[in-house]
């Protein structure tokens, strides 16, 4: 159960040194980094954050994408628990196997009912952007993503199997 009061907030300067911790710790967990968003090295903390605002505003973005906001998950000491990208349209892609939500929570955070606050506090995000209905997927073998969403109310869709075998479970949301 989470300790503290969360919320979530846009990516500022003003995190530069708790969003390099949080950067930090999940590198040198040797974990895929979830959501995507979060690969990007925070060393030029000033362009990674025009970079999310480009992307928010559909500037700059690569063909075949679709803009997206990014926000963190802070606790009352301002610390980074986890990150949200909410995706405002589906692909092809998304609609298989990325959804609208991609969320992670640093790894000493895990366990303690953040990714279950991450997730809700998102599907308000994405009423505030008129998405009426969230897609949200896990690998099948991400048991704790699945509660997470089941949680939020996922109602089960068809799973996805990609090229590599993998089964992505599929999960709609009202907002």
């Amino acid at each position: 159960m989470a300790e503290y009061k969360v919320k979530l907030i846009n990516p500022s300067s003003h995190l530069k040194e708790e969003y390099r911790s949080f950067y930090e710790e999940w590198e040198a967990s040797g974990e895929k980094m979830i959501p995507s968003v979060i690969e990007r090295d925070p060393s030029h903390f000033e362009e990674m954050l025009q970079f999310l605002r480009d992307n928010e505003k559909a500037i700059r973005i690569p063909a075949g994408w679709v803009p997206d906001s990014t926000y963190g998950l802070i606790d009352e000491r301002k610390r980074v628990l986890g990150v949200v990208n909410i995706h405002h349209a589906l692909t092809p892609f998304l609609r298989n196997s990325g959804g609208h939500v991609g969320y992670g929570i640093r790894p000493s955070e895990r366990r303690r009912g953040y990714a279950a606050s991450l997730l809700g506090l998102s599907i308000q995000k994405a009423r505030e952007l008129g998405i009426e209905r969230v897609l949200v997927v896990c690998d099948e073998d991400n048991i704790g993503s699945f509660k997470t969403i089941v949680k939020n109310g996922g109602t089960a869709d068809r799973d996805f199997i990609e090229e590599d075998g993998t089964v992505v479970k599929r999960f709609w949301i009202d907002t």
